[in-house]
């Protein structure tokens, strides 16, 4: 299996290179040459799998030579094995045709928890088989950098430093990544926004000579490997609906794009997915694109809904790779457009490829809370505001078709919003009962590339 750059400039990689490298060296993201497929009979063979042998199923083909049967196998298992429901991914129904996809089970209750401990234990085991060290870099609206810090905390061959916008994270989320104590994570609270962040660990990225000298490599959905990961929850509930004897449509509440766009993988390799739709709150620009063909950013606008947070969807230039017929070219001279005038304009045959591919639909915060309340009044699940954004566009889009929103955080992590729309606040599980007693340890940077280097030169570990 080999691997290609959005911008089409930068080397062909396996795929071991391509998990340890993050970032293309010309700017782009990588995406496998082909999507392997798969048939009707491969899909309906999943049903009654356990979660893991249904990743080891769906994502054997992608791995090629980088680890072997049996070791694959077993960095999966490991990988899931502190979840915190038997199923990993359970489906609850909220009424007819529509279901939650609970992805909060993992050890930071949050989605981003399905690719980060796996990425762990492969990164883990690639490090080790090589002797090498690598410095990992990632930006965060909230969730990521909590998960990233759990994969990795206490790792011999590994140092994690992750960004995130100071005081626009709950508070949750911020104890998350400010409370581990290995010496190997640092967090660091950026002056801006998570676009700020995310910048500045391109800008990282970009910067050889310091990209060479830490041996840099990325943990966001800029990654591969995490875009893989989670190609395998939509199998895995679309086959629990039917599938592939019947479609089903997904909800996803996204910000940088890289949950849905392992939607797209998953309907490339042949799951019958009707329709995947994007779903964004007041920062709408996927959703304004979609509609009108001009990706122009607006600046971010605060929300209940943080980890969405955002104007510079990075998994997006995956899309738009595909929609352009996978011109690099086309690819990076819109990237240039976004950096220097703040946006650009999709051709017509790119949108429409695109409109093809997705739909769209948006959440005030006035409606997210009120989805919020209406949902645990009506059911009896409690939503976090990032879930109630999916399931209240998912609403607007229901038929005789299955849907599936997915819940993306566990409701605790965004306590604020849910007591207010609710007039309860919900529990932390039991595990992290004292989270708000443990000590912090965090670092305050300004938005300065020099100065964010200097800082992780001086406490890469060695």
């Amino acid at each position: 299996m080999q691997y290609i750059s959005t911008r089409g400039a930068a080397p062909v990689l396996d795929f071991e290179a391509t998990m340890l490298t993050g970032l293309a060296r010309d700017g782009g993201l990588y995406l496998p040459a082909h999507v392997p497929p798969m048939t009707q009979g491969e899909i309906a063979a999943l049903a009654g799998l356990s979660y893991e042998d249904q990743a080891y199923t769906i994502m054997r083909p992608f791995v090629g030579n980088t680890f072997d049967d049996e070791e694959f196998r077993a960095l999966i298992a490991k990988a899931y094995a502190g979840f915190g429901h038997p199923a990993r991914a359970p489906l609850k129904q909220l009424a007819d045709n529509h279901f939650l996809l609970e992805l909060f089970h993992g050890p930071t209750l949050a989605f981003k928890d399905f690719a980060m401990q796996l990425i762990g234990q492969l990164f883990q085991a690639a490090l080790a088989r090589s002797g090498d060290r690598v410095t990992i870099v990632g930006a965060t609206s909230g969730d990521t950098g909590s998960a990233a810090i759990e994969a990795f905390r206490g790792l011999d061959n590994v140092d994690v430093f992750i960004l995130y916008p100071h005081g626009r994270v709950s508070e949750v989320q911020r104890r998350q990544m400010t409370t581990p104590s290995e010496a190997n994570v640092h967090a660091l609270a950026i002056d801006g926004d998570f676009d700020t962040c995310q910048a500045l660990v391109k800008d990282m990225f970009n910067d050889f000579a310091f990209r060479d000298e830490v041996r840099l490599a990325g943990v966001n959905s800029i990654n591969w490997a995490r875009v893989l990961a989670q190609v395998v929850y939509y199998f895995s509930a679309a086959v629990s609906l039917g599938a592939p004897h019947r479609p089903v449509s997904f909800t996803v509440p996204t910000g940088n794009f890289g949950d849905i766009f392992a939607g797209y993988i998953a309907r490339a390799m042949g799951l019958p997915i009707e329709k995947l739709i994007v779903a964004t709150n007041h920062n709408d620009i996927l959703h304004r694109a979609l509609s009108s063909g001009g990706y122009v950013t607006d600046g971010v606008k605060p929300s209940i809904s943080p980890s969405m947070d955002i104007q510079v969807s990075s998994n997006f230039e995956r899309a738009l790779f595909d929609a352009y017929g996978r011109d690099g070219a086309a690819v990076a001279h819109s990237m240039d457009e976004l950096k220097s005038a703040g946006g650009f304009h999709i051709s017509q045959g790119a949108l429409e490829f695109l409109r093809e591919a997705f739909a769209s639909g948006r959440a005030s915060e006035e409606e997210t809370s009120a989805t919020i309340a209406r949902t645990a009044l009506a059911t009896g699940e409690t939503l976090c505001p990032h879930s109630a954004v999916g399931v209240h566009v998912a609403e607007t889009f229901l038929s005789a078709t299955p849907m599936v929103t997915l819940a993306t955080a566990h409701p605790a992590k965004f306590p604020d919003a849910v007591e207010a729309a609710t007039g309860k606040r919900p529990p932390l599980p039991e595990r992290m009962a004292d989270l708000f007693e443990r000590p912090e340890r965090v670092t305050r940077l300004a938005n300065d590339l020099s100065t964010l280097e200097a800082h992780i030169k001086g406490h890469i570990r060695t």
